[in-house]
């Protein structure tokens, strides 16, 4: 079935970029919404950006003019571009693939391992 690939994680210092792949495989690509979230410890899960299946974008206001995402459909790919990074990115990064499943607007939902990024000096 579906399976979600992530990369890209590491430990940084404040200022520095870092650039995180999910390449998804079991799946029709093209029609699949994407998104990327983090969990740092003791903080619940939110919503770092994501994608449609169209390009529409939308970001978490603390990762706004920092934080880019992207598809390649070619390669069944999202990426996530991650600029001045700073210690509040500190976290656990999952990749969420929202998969299309019937005629009443169904939707599953697919998560990847999780991916550690630490910002530290």
């Amino acid at each position: 079935q579906v399976e979600l690939v992530e990369s890209g994680g590491g430990l940084v210092q404040p200022g520095e970029s870092l650039r995180l792949s999910c390449t998804a495989s079991g799946t029709i690509f093209t029609r699949d919404a994407m998104g990327w979230y983090r969990q740092a410890p003791g903080k619940e899960r939110e919503l770092v950006a994501h994608i449609t299946a169209g390009d529409i974008t939308n970001y978490g206001d603390s990762v706004k003019g920092r934080f880019t995402i992207s598809r390649d459909n070619a390669k069944d790919t999202v990426y996530l571009q991650m600029n001045s990074l700073k210690p509040e990115d500190t976290a656990v990064y999952y990749c969420k693939l929202e998969e299309p499943n019937g005629p009443r607007s169904e939707v599953l939902d697919y998560w990847g391992q999780g991916t550690q990024v630490t910002v530290s000096s």
